[in-house]
């Protein structure tokens, strides 16, 4: 890989150039350069990349798909809105060394410090930027531009007492080693030194009893505590000779606590926890709406890649609109609108691909994920073709549909959601077809539209004489989310399924929500619920999803493609149990009789209200503010806020630190009282402070209270778009009383 590769970059299916790519000697810089002039054309940090997919995963590469075999073909996703690199290697062999070292690369990224090979890959990174000269060294200037870099405005005294000290040659330049010593000086912890050795009787060791006493005490860690401190000393400790005598160094010690097992979030709820041989309406379901784009709603473009980006996220329910196309081809696009259209075909080979992660990424099992749930009605004539998607992921026929059906039987399905006509005794537009109410003011243009879509894109397909023909294969494909208009709760539950489903405007649920909490949460035990956003959201901004999870909604369906806090409750919810995309309702909101409303916390069964204490210690190395001015440092502070039931939505935040955004100390305690802590998601924010504007976002954090660990925890920081920038984080201390 080092050596380089000759391979063909791709635009799109006439764009083909070869260009020559090299991964740097840094191990962090990849160059290309054109193989026609040798000219260096452009290059990128590892840390840029933010994942690498194989095979045909893009839509110029589907594209090329009879062209080029899939083992030849990947692709580099960076992190923004910078533009895929597609490429094509020589060979299946060289295509995996590349895959196989850029996924080696970029792994360790989430938790930056938890060795020291990846500590000293981000040292070179940082000196790489600033050798501005390139001549390997590090002169004083090109440091104090480099602590601007990084978010530090140090006095200019003591930043040339950190050098001089660093500079053992005495050659008033930096190098090698040299740099490694002033980086070290710089992101001294003194905050970590000093809770060390509260628990070290010499000061300079934790042996493993003082280590078992710190996880006990602080960490509440209560069983197999003295396994996991051996764990931990043979996984983190540095020193050989340490990890012989059992013991962790102060440098151990805070590579633990960067690490996965020091993080807020419980690493047990990474992985698949919950029960799963529940029924589909016990859990929320992480949801997209329309799926297929990714900008706006009116003029925005159509993609393949807004459904490989929602089920790479761990989105379960898709939203796929078909309309007539040219020579009877179902197109996907949003209709009566501009936006550009993509072919069917594309879609369900998309979806096929995509939908069942393979088995080095988090998944239910190898091949055996929870269904993905399809929403609108895709032709029955593609969905049929084995060779594009096996037909018993499909077409479930025969499938469970009785009120006990669970995630388990349901494995390897993909779940239609549509109209039903013919063998249910429905017609054709008869009293079972899906009507979303139109009667909500600022909802009336989408209910309008989901007429026209059901009966034009339901039934639109193939000649005019074949319709119904078509529609009935169709149908058949439709057996447990068979689409049914919401006359109300008392109707519902005389006439209605728990197989069929209702789809709501955020209007329409947000009014039952206040008439009829509990209702709509009972209705919610047995029945599943779709609410999607209103017609008005042009821009494909999104509603709070709290509200709707709050009564047990299961699907509630976001613009996966806009950022901002709706789509952080959502990632932070789905976060958890393998990253699924089910997670399980509580107990109170599984039970037909439930006595709960949202609006009335007493009426939760169960313990008293809890008390989350949250001591915000400090932050390290926080980023930059996009577009901002060369030279501006950052004045972070952190707020803290609870998502849940209406009396635990609450905020509270810090003062801000003046231009610091390396290490900025806060020591403040925030606290909060959670009446129902089962619903409850907290989100950790971080702003640079402007006094004559409005805050700038620095990063984020979102988690379920269900997953916090309590103690000392580092909080590794998301981006606006819920991507890592690492070696971003904040330092807590966390405890929680009744």
């Amino acid at each position: 890989m080092q050596q380089g590769s000759l391979m063909r970059k791709v635009k799109s299916k006439s764009w083909k150039k070869q260009r020559y790519f090299k991964l740097q000697d840094d191990c962090m810089t990849i160059w290309y350069q054109s193989k026609r002039t040798g000219k260096i054309e452009s290059a990128f940090s590892i840390s840029d990349v933010e994942t690498v997919r194989e095979g045909h995963q893009s839509e110029v590469l589907q594209s090329l798909a009879e062209e080029f075999p899939p083992e030849r073909c990947f692709t580099i996703v960076f992190y923004g809105r910078r533009g895929n690199l597609d490429l094509i290697a020589g060979s299946a062999e060289e295509a995996q060394c590349w895959v196989q070292g850029l996924c080696q690369l970029i792994e360790p990224r989430s938790f930056p410090l938890t060795s020291a090979l990846v500590s000293r890959t981000w040292i070179r990174d940082w000196f790489q930027k600033a050798d501005k000269n390139k001549d390997g060294r590090m002169n004083f200037k090109e440091v104090q531009r480099l602590l601007k870099m990084m978010n530090v405005d140090m006095n200019e005294d003591h930043a040339l007492w950190l050098f001089q000290a660093a500079d053992k040659s005495e050659s008033g330049t930096l190098e090698g080693e040299e740099f490694v010593l002033f980086y070290k000086a710089l992101t001294q912890r003194d905050e970590v030194l000093s809770l060390f050795q509260d628990f070290s009787k010499d000061g300079k060791k934790l042996t493993l009893l003082e280590l078992v006493d710190f996880l006990r005490q602080e960490q509440l860690e209560d069983e197999g505590t003295e396994e996991l401190a051996m764990e931990l000393i043979d996984k983190y400790e540095p020193s050989e000779t340490a990890r012989a005598r059992h013991v962790l160094s102060a440098d151990g010690f805070l590579m633990y606590l960067c690490s996965p097992e020091g993080s807020i979030f419980n690493p047990r709820h990474r992985a698949l926890w919950q029960d799963m041989s529940q029924p589909l309406c016990h859990y929320f379901i992480s949801s997209s709406h329309n799926t297929y784009l990714i900008e706006d709603q009116i003029r925005g473009q159509s993609s393949i890649e807004g459904y490989i980006r929602a089920l790479k996220r761990g989105c379960r329910c898709l939203e796929v609109d078909c309309w007539d196309g040219p020579n009877g081809e179902p197109m996907v696009y949003h209709g009566h609108t501009f936006t550009s259209k993509i072919p069917f075909r594309e879609v369900v080979s998309t979806v096929g691909k995509t939908s069942w992660p393979s088995s080095s990424r988090p998944s239910w099992g190898n091949s055996s994920s929870p269904p993905p749930l399809m929403g609108a009605s895709p032709p029955s004539s593609h969905l049929r073709r084995g060779q594009q998607v096996p037909w018993r992921r499909w077409a479930p026929q025969g499938a469970p549909t009785s009120p006990s059906t669970t995630l388990q039987e349901l494995k390897h399905k993909i779940l239609l959601k549509g109209k039903k006509i013919g063998r249910l005794e429905d017609t054709l537009d008869g009293p079972g077809d899906e009507a979303p109410d139109g009667s909500d003011d600022d909802n009336g243009a989408e209910a309008e539209e989901e007429r026209r879509r059901v009966k034009v894109g339901g039934l639109g397909w193939g000649p005019a004489g074949n319709k119904e023909t078509l529609a009935q294969a169709l149908s058949d494909c439709v057996v447990y989310c068979k689409s049914v208009s919401f006359r109300g709760f008392q109707e519902a539950r005389s006439h209605s399924r728990p197989s069929e489903i209702s789809s709501l405007a955020e209007a329409k649920a947000r009014k039952l929500i206040r008439d009829a909490g509990n209702e709509f949460v009972r209705h919610n035990a047995w029945q599943l619920t779709r609410i999607y956003p209103s017609g008005m959201r042009t821009d494909s901004s999104n509603y709070s999803p709290q509200e709707m999870w709050n009564v047990g909604c299961q699907i509630v369906a976001l613009n996966f493609q806009t950022a901002g806090t709706e789509m952080d409750l959502c990632d932070g919810l789905f976060s958890q149990n393998g990253r699924c995309g089910y997670v399980l309702k509580p107990p109170f909101m599984r039970d037909e009789e439930t006595l709960f409303n949202p609006s009335d916390p007493s009426s939760r069964e169960g313990p008293g209200p809890i008390t989350l204490t949250i001591q915000v210690i400090s932050g390290q190395q926080l980023p930059k503010v996009a577009n901002s001015k060369d030279g501006a440092v950052i004045d972070p502070l952190v707020r803290v806020e609870i998502h849940g039931v209406p009396a635990d939505q609450a905020r509270q935040e810090t003062k801000y630190i003046e231009n610091n955004g390396f290490n900025p100390r806060w020591d403040e305690t925030l606290q909060f009282q959670l009446h129902v802590p089962e619903l409850a998601l907290v989100r950790f924010v971080v702003e640079d402070y402007d006094k004559t504007s409005r805050n700038d976002f620095v990063g984020q954090f979102t988690l379920a209270f269900a997953n916090i660990k309590p103690g000392y925890r580092h909080i590794h920081l998301l981006s606006k778009d819920g991507t890592g920038i690492p070696p971003s984080s904040l330092f807590v201390h966390i405890c929680i009383t009744e």
